[in-house]
């Protein structure tokens, strides 16, 4: 029997990477079997990015759109509550004051902009 998986899109995530090693947190935008997008941050300067949050400086985290191939995934968790402890997006409303669906927002368009200087 096939089960489904319990991610989709715009869920929040938290993705620990190998080969670096690194752990991300976002929104998930797409999963398949070559690998996964996500709009987030790594979590290393957690702390700095909930204060630049508060203090309204959030221009200045290092927020992207990132695809990762599938063999760098180590585990992918949803951001939930857990044996008590809030999730990361829990913490992130308590700390800052926002959502975390409004901090992460939609990806940049992918559509180029239109060129007006457009060689004849």
């Amino acid at each position: 029997m096939v089960r489904a998986l319990p991610f989709r899109p715009g869920d929040l995530v938290v993705a620990l990477l190998q080969s670096p090693r690194e752990r991300l947190w976002g929104r998930l935008l797409d999963l398949d079997a070559s690998g996964f997008a996500l709009r987030g941050v790594d979590l290393s300067p957690w702390e700095e990015i909930l204060t630049l949050v508060r203090t309204g400086e959030a221009d200045q985290v290092a927020l992207a759109t990132r695809f990762i191939p599938m063999h760098r995934l180590e585990t992918l968790y949803l951001d939930e509550p857990s044996s008590g402890a809030p999730s990361l997006s829990e913490t992130f409303r308590e700390r800052t004051g926002r959502e975390a669906v409004d901090f992460l927002g939609e990806p940049p368009s992918s559509t180029p902009p239109s060129d007006s200087r457009r060689n004849p």
